[in-house]
């Protein structure tokens, strides 16, 4: 059974901004990485791979976009430590 992926920002260092902007890169690799899958299958002209690349990269996008909410968050809350 393959073991599923999480697009979650990392749980154990969620707090410090040092986790999130690490949990921010990971995020962005999973998307570059996930537009190269993209490519590849349209490259090929296969709708369906293209299809299953593509809505596998929206959690990793959405994964992104929350991480970045949490850190200017932050930086409205404590805009001298920025």
């Amino acid at each position: 059974m393959a073991k599923k992926r999480s697009a979650k920002p990392a749980q154990g260092r969620r707090g410090s901004k040092a986790g999130l902007v690490l949990s921010l890169g990971s995020s962005a690799l999973a998307v570059i990485r996930a537009s190269k899958q993209v490519r590849r299958a349209k490259g090929t002209h296969d709708k369906l791979n293209t299809a299953d690349a593509v809505a596998g990269m929206l959690p990793l996008i959405t994964s992104a976009a929350l991480v970045l909410r949490q850190l200017r968050g932050r930086k409205r809350e404590n805009p001298e430590a920025a």
